[in-house]
């Protein structure tokens, strides 16, 4: 197997894994009394939606980091990012749907959103054309916070 394989595989596995320790604390909350009397945003999509955006997204973003880090000359920065980006990630959900605490959700989708963004910016040069693989993740995230900035505002 060769090593861009197994870099595809461990950035698949670690996307997906962090997708479903998310949705421990998400698949049971969204039928919750707490997250049913939100007053959500006109634009909130049905839920399916969701899981199929989120599939999508950590697809073309392992594609992107398996691209990236071959690419890169600082590893290790990239890795860095790429780790506070899923501890993020993760964060949001249990924050939001758990603990319930909407405001420092917002703040980690908000961190979120700027730390995938740096991702982007940091390799734009080096990705060229596959820098459209992380286009869907930074367009997410921008519907996400703005559903996350209604719920904050209207609850």
């Amino acid at each position: 197997m060769s090593i861009n394989t197994q870099r595809f595989i461990l950035f698949l596995v670690l996307n997906f894994f962090g997708l479903y320790l998310g949705s421990l604390t998400t698949s049971v909350a969204v039928n919750s009394d707490w997250y049913m009397q939100l007053q959500k945003a006109p634009w909130t999509p049905p839920g399916w939606v969701f899981g199929a955006a989120w599939t999508t997204i950590m697809v073309c973003f392992t594609f992107y980091m398996t691209i990236a880090i071959n690419k890169s000359k600082n590893n290790v920065k990239l890795i860095t990012l790429y780790l506070l980006q899923w501890g993020l990630n993760f964060l949001w959900n249990p924050l939001f749907f758990y603990y319930h605490q909407v405001l420092l959700a917002l703040v980690a989708i908000v961190l979120l959103t700027v730390l995938v963004f740096l991702i982007f910016l940091f390799n734009y040069k080096k990705m060229k054309h596959y820098s459209l693989l992380i286009a869907p993740y930074i367009v997410w995230l921008l519907i996400a916070t703005s559903l996350n900035i209604y719920i904050y505002l209207y609850n």
